[in-house]
């Protein structure tokens, strides 16, 4: 697995309490945002189980859904977007042992990361304080989260046990509707008509051919 030799890209968490818990709960509406059929979780050790930590703020707290690693303490959550992303902060809520994750890594607009892809340099990371009732914020650089259509979460390590447990996920941020199907829909009819202009598109086809 990889190292994490990273201290000067970390982070500290921030408890935004001047926010009133409802306030709160209308920022961290990112993972209705998120392409759940989609999301993959890398080592969890029962399938599916990784897209139930993504869940409505008022649920934070819920401990019948989690996740937990399998064969060590890492996690990789892969999660695609339905548009576009300016992600913000994250909250990251685990057991109050040494199962929560103590550090993570982000990663932007990498699909079907690996393991593997985790060696290589962060967008930002994070050292972890143990965080049971989802209260701890950890702010992101926003210009490097700015357009943001896949966002890769590593948990590289825990407090020390064998396994990692995550309650919640949260992601706080700015959402833009993707227009890329539009867009290919209007470039197929442009090109579905060229009788309405055959002197510029099939004339000098011809005579490049030709």
């Amino acid at each position: 697995m990889s190292g994490h030799g990273h201290g000067g890209g970390h982070g500290r968490g921030c408890c935004e309490c001047d926010h009133e818990p409802a306030e709160r709960g209308v920022e961290y509406e990112l993972y209705r945002r998120i392409d759940i059929e989609k999301l993959q979780c890398l080592n969890e050790s029962r399938d599916g189980d990784g897209k139930l930590v993504f869940k409505p703020w008022d649920q934070r707290t819920d401990r019948a859904k989690f996740v937990e690693s399998d064969a060590d303490e890492e996690l990789l959550f892969n999660i695609p977007f339905t548009g576009s992303v300016k992600l913000k902060g994250i909250i990251i809520s685990g057991e109050d042992d040494e199962s929560h994750p103590a550090e993570i890594r982000l990663y932007k607009n990498i699909p079907q990361m690996s393991f593997d892809d985790t060696s290589r340099e962060p967008e930002q990371a994070f050292r972890l304080n143990r965080d049971p009732l989802a209260e701890l914020e950890y702010p992101t650089k926003i210009a490097r989260f700015s357009n943001v259509q896949h966002l890769s979460i590593h948990i590289s390590r825990n407090f020390g046990a064998e396994s990692t447990r995550v309650y919640y996920i949260g992601l706080r941020g700015e959402y833009t509707e993707a227009y890329r199907h539009e867009v290919t829909i209007c470039n197929y009819e442009a090109a579905a008509n060229p009788a309405d202009h055959k002197v510029e598109t099939i004339t000098p086809q011809t005579q490049f051919i030709s």
